[in-house]
């Protein structure tokens, strides 16, 4: 039976209480539906699809031009047609935020960071951005993650010791209170999809599953990448993050075979229609198979 009008109140729901710009949402719907099917899309597949989340056509239409000036987008004509790709630059960016959006949890080390005196401050707002915490004016602490910035003293290691400590020395030195609301709010819009398995053969159940599928990613996306990060270790025991992924993956997987079946039968590229499944996708699928307690082990917390 199809689940259509259900799914479709619940991606109602959502659009009503999820902040959504175009331009952000379209670049969500790049990387999760349109480059591991080869990058490329007509507009008109990108206006059909922002139209289900309540995104109209003149508001595509400029946030395509906006995302095409800021090099994000490159376009181009055939016939009377546009089709739009990411940059290079943009799906490298995409790419490296795909793996912790659909991936596990990170393997961490922290990384102590001493700034030059003269730099000091600029290089510490920059690291906060990325997730640091600042310990003194010239020293902070965050994820050894990437090479060390250039010009920069680091020491690398494991804590060692009284392990029972590290969320107190986290708390003293990151605001997790707003990491962990953004959590709970996604759990409480999302929960609702919760045991919905759309008919991937009934087109108006595919399209919400696209719908669904693509504001899930869009919200995870948003606290997980503005999320620090620290180990399972730092946080506290009842850490909202290890919920969230846990249903995450679960509304992933149980969205894609419906949302990956629209997308074969309605997502037009310049050589044609784009394929329902590509081995990207299937790499995305096992990356995600059997991942919902991810992060959870030693939390207390159960995927359901």
């Amino acid at each position: 039976m199809s689940i259509a009008r259900p799914l479709s109140d619940a991606v109602a729901d959502l659009v009503q209480s999820l902040p959504l710009r175009a331009a952000g949402f379209i670049v969500t719907l790049y990387g999760d539906a349109v480059v591991p099917r080869g990058g490329a899309v007509w507009i008109g597949t990108i206006i059909e699809t922002c139209a289900t989340v309540g995104i109209s056509e003149t508001l595509v239409r400029t946030a395509v031009s906006r995302l095409v000036a800021s090099g994000q987008l490159e376009g181009w004509r055939r016939g009377k047609r546009s089709y739009y790709r990411l940059s290079d630059g943009a799906g490298t960016e995409f790419e490296a935020a795909g793996r912790l959006i659909y991936g596990p949890p990170e393997a961490w080390q922290w990384r102590f960071l001493h700034l030059p005196a003269d730099t000091a401050e600029a290089e510490m707002a920059r690291l906060e951005r990325q997730g640091y915490a600042r310990l003194r004016p010239q020293l902070a602490v965050g994820p050894a993650r990437g090479p060390v910035p250039k010009g920069l003293l680091a020491f690398d290691g494991d804590p060692h010791g009284a392990l029972d400590l590290l969320p107190g020395f986290a708390a003293l030195g990151w605001d997790l209170a707003p990491h962990a609301q953004a959590y709970r709010d996604l759990i409480d819009r999302f929960s609702p999809l919760d045991g919905l398995v759309p008919d991937e053969t009934a087109a108006g159940d595919g399209a919400m599953a696209m719908a669904a599928r693509l504001l899930l990613v869009h919200a995870w996306r948003g606290a997980l990448l503005r999320d620090p990060r620290l180990p399972a270790a730092a946080l506290p025991a009842d850490w909202p993050g290890h919920a969230a992924r846990a249903l995450f993956h679960r509304l992933y997987a149980a969205l894609s075979p419906a949302a990956d079946s629209h997308a074969g039968r309605s997502f037009e590229g310049a050589n044609g229609p784009l394929p329902a499944i590509t081995p990207a996708i299937e790499a995305r699928m096992a990356a995600n198979k059997d991942k919902p307690d991810q992060g959870l082990r030693g939390t207390g917390l159960r995927t359901g």
